[in-house]
């Protein structure tokens, strides 16, 4: 994503990687990135916790306000949980996301319905 986002950004066209591999955000060097310290898969904040993950947006988006060095990473100030043992099964037990799906995966139905019908909730943060 790094790559496309430098030539977007060369195009005039701002952007944020949100990343949970750290290492390999910063080989690829995009024009900014916020790094969230969650497993892999989970970059946006944890399933069924929609209050986290606008309050890890909301602070993502904020990175364009602050970040003007090519190349920068914010640290994002959220915790998967209060240990650090998640880290040492990631490891032990590898990759256990779910496998991908062409079609879209809801959390549940309510969110499929709203989808389905465009009936989606405005967002406060973006004012829409």
């Amino acid at each position: 994503m790094g790559l496309v986002a430098r030539h977007a950004e060369a195009a005039g066209i701002p952007t944020l990687c949100m990343t949970s591999a750290q290492d390999i955000t910063r080989a690829v060097n995009p024009p900014r990135a916020a790094f969230l310290d969650f497993p892999l898969g989970y970059t946006a904040g944890k399933p069924h916790a929609p209050d986290l993950q606008r309050r890890i947006l909301v602070e993502a988006l904020s990175s364009f306000e602050t970040m003007t060095a090519p190349g920068s990473m914010k640290d994002l100030p959220f915790r998967w949980s209060e240990d650090e043992e998640w880290k040492a099964k990631a490891f032990a037990e590898g990759d256990d996301r779910r496998p991908r799906h062409d079609t879209p995966q809801y959390q549940n139905e309510e969110d499929r319905r709203r989808a389905e019908q465009g009936d989606l909730p405005s967002c406060p943060a973006c004012r829409t």
